[in-house]
């Protein structure tokens, strides 16, 4: 995976998001993205994914140039995958519908492709017993194992994860993590935010603290953790590793 970022900014009203954010990845398996909140984390996330797009600057994924060109970003979100801090699972469908669905809408499937995708992904994350469940009947592990389901079904060049563990227990948050880290092991492509530091140091190739919109310091998980050169980043780590 090979990222080019330079100058972005990214404005809310009177809240610069992003800040002349600037970032180069010349290959990586895994970047994580660490940082205070607020810090500018899931903003990044949003534009790399072409969900959002910046006021200003440029971004560009594997050599592909994000523009503000709507069919253009139609196209490059089709072929990544998401999954955000909350499940997003569709209510009144089932585990299988909530990933077929995707598939046949928007990818353009048939109705019997996207069934035997759907039900490929639930057996590969152990869920296939589940699939006729609504997501009321799913633990929220599972739910969280449905969603990544869903975003890796189509097998997308990049995952995109926006602190997938945030609203779940300490349990199904191994259960969740174990399964990032058996996709990044078979191959995916991953970016990921999280506040998860062990998990940050044990999965990620680059890691890249993330402040006040601005990228502070990007380094191996060994250095950054083990001799970090940002005074921020520093003042970070001491407070989060301390218990």
């Amino acid at each position: 995976m090979k990222l080019e970022v330079a100058a972005l900014t990214k404005c809310y009203g009177q809240t610069r998001a992003l800040d002349g954010l600037s970032l180069s990845v010349a290959a990586a398996r895994v970047l994580v993205l660490i940082g205070p909140s607020g810090g500018g984390k899931s903003t990044l996330l949003r534009v790399l994914g072409g969900l959002e797009t910046a006021d200003s600057g440029t971004a560009a994924v594997n050599d592909h140039l994000l523009s503000a060109d709507p069919a253009s970003l139609q196209a490059y979100r089709r072929k990544n995958g998401f999954l955000f801090q909350q499940f997003n699972l569709f209510p009144h469908l089932t585990a299988l519908q909530n990933i077929a669905l995707p598939l046949e809408k928007v990818h353009g499937h048939s109705p019997a492709v996207a069934k035997q995708m759907a039900e490929q992904a639930l057996a590969r994350f152990d869920l296939l017993d589940h699939a006729h469940k609504l997501p009321t009947q799913l633990s929220g592990g599972q739910q969280q194992r449905v969603g990544i389901a869903r975003a890796v079904a189509r097998q997308p060049e990049v995952l995109f994860l926006d602190e997938p563990t945030s609203a779940l227990d300490p349990e199904m948050t191994a259960e969740v993590l174990e399964l990032i880290q058996e996709l990044a092991e078979a191959g995916q492509d991953i970016i990921l935010s999280t506040h998860e530091m062990g998990f940050a140091r044990a999965v990620a190739d680059q890691i890249a603290f993330v402040a006040a919109g601005k990228i502070e310091e990007l380094a191996p998980p060994a250095s950054l953790f083990g001799d970090p050169k940002s005074p921020l980043c520093q003042r970070f780590l001491s407070r989060v590793m301390r218990y």
